[in-house]
């Protein structure tokens, strides 16, 4: 039976209790003896570590034990299994005092709504903790620009300059698409005991309260899937986890990719593949074999959202122009520095129609993008940022 056991569960994720347990009830040699079988003696050790191969040289710390979570988080036992919510009180509780997320519900362009889940300072700071002890230590693809250290909205643009076609596609849902379960298994893929990996998970997963809906038309489909516990989109560590558990999905286009004669990037829930005459000859076929990929991987491609774009069009990915080198779109440019300009002119709080709480930081900030992007154009914009007198 031990060998039958290493032979299912050898070389795999961690299994789950019930995983075993399921084993155990369906082999046919235990099941003849089982009721032979007496306990002689209960044996109990600590549990260990047991990453996948590929993890093992990660360097996550070792938590083998919930009790050690409670001491590499600093907090109280109660408080690790509130914050966790395995029995999902958080979701059905009517009182929004007692969450741990804040909620803003924004309608997209496109249709349908983006729910930002931010988390409150306690568990925010527990997610910060993960991320920087054990998620940092996941080495991302080297197609993956978004979220990343040292890469960027440039970086993940670059390869794609120049081409004969640009292929762009939009993951539908992002984040929302990576449930507790899926969390919870990568923590055991790293080689955390359950107990352990599913807390873990259940710090850096959410289910949305049916109260975040009240007086809103929002479909089914969208409630349900907020529903079911799953990365929020706002927590510190929903990029990185999001970004490892998508490695197998930036293996098999890569390999796509390269099998067609084209380059693949990947930010966040973009997808750009880029190429010259053999890629262009067959890029609408590639497209559809991309787009089963994902589908195989458990994402959902927004099909509307799919662009091929040819020498003869502007190509944008992610807003920036690719066509001879990556920059901001003209009238991109042109919008900022007029609206700088009238607050040169007529003061900064005739500009702030959305009502920016902090306006200076918000236009900084896109200064900032810019001279990421082109220093020349970022230097005259913050030119004129420089002139504006903030009251």
């Amino acid at each position: 039976m031990a060998r039958r056991y290493l032979k299912e569960f050898a070389g795999q994720t961690r299994p789950r209790l019930r995983d075993v347990v399921a084993f155990l009830t369906h082999d046919a040699g235990f099941a003849r003896v089982r009721r032979l079988l007496r306990v002689a003696e209960w044996v109990s050790e600590p549990q260990r570590m047991l990453p996948v191969a590929a993890a093992a040289a990660w360097g996550v710390p070792e938590i083998a034990s919930v009790g050690a979570l409670t001491e590499w988080l600093g907090v109280r036992p109660e408080e690790l299994e509130w914050f966790a919510d395995l029995k999902d009180f958080n979701r059905r509780s009517g009182v929004g005092k007692l969450g741990h997320y804040t909620y803003r519900v924004l309608e997209k362009t496109s249709g349908g709504v983006r729910l930002i889940e931010a988390p409150k300072g306690r568990l925010k700071e527990m997610q910060r903790r993960i991320l920087a002890g054990i998620l940092e230590q996941v080495p991302a693809h080297e197609a993956v620009h978004g979220f990343v250290k040292g890469r960027s909205i440039r970086t993940f643009a670059a390869p794609h300059v120049g081409r004969r076609v640009v292929l762009r596609m939009d993951l539908r849902d992002f984040f929302p698409t990576f449930r507790a379960a899926r969390v919870a298994a990568f923590f055991r893929t790293m080689g955390y005991p359950e107990t352990v990996a599913a807390r873990l998970a259940g710090l850096c997963t959410n289910a949305v309260p049916a109260r975040v809906w009240a007086g809103r038309e929002v479909a089914w489909e969208t409630r349900q899937m907020y529903r079911r516990a799953h990365l929020p989109q706002g927590a510190p560590t929903s990029p990185a986890l999001a970004n490892a558990m998508a490695f197998r999905l930036d293996c098999r286009l890569s390999g796509w990719a390269r099998a067609a004669g084209a380059a693949y990037t990947r930010y966040a829930d973009d997808l750009a593949f880029s190429g010259d005459a053999e890629f262009a000859r067959g890029v609408e076929r590639f497209a559809v074999h991309a787009m089963a990929v994902a589908m195989e991987e458990g994402f959902d491609v927004h099909a509307r959202k799919t662009r091929v774009m040819r020498q003869g069009v502007r190509q944008r990915l992610a807003g920036l122009v690719v066509n001879e080198r990556v920059n901001v779109a003209r009238e991109e440019f042109d919008r900022l520095k007029a609206v700088l300009t009238n607050c040169v002119r007529h003061g900064a709080a005739s500009q702030n129609r959305n009502g920016h709480a902090a306006f200076r930081e918000h236009l900084l900030g896109r200064v900032g993008f810019v001279e990421s992007v082109n220093a020349g154009r970022g230097k005259k914009l913050r030119g004129i940022f420089e002139r504006i007198v903030w009251e």
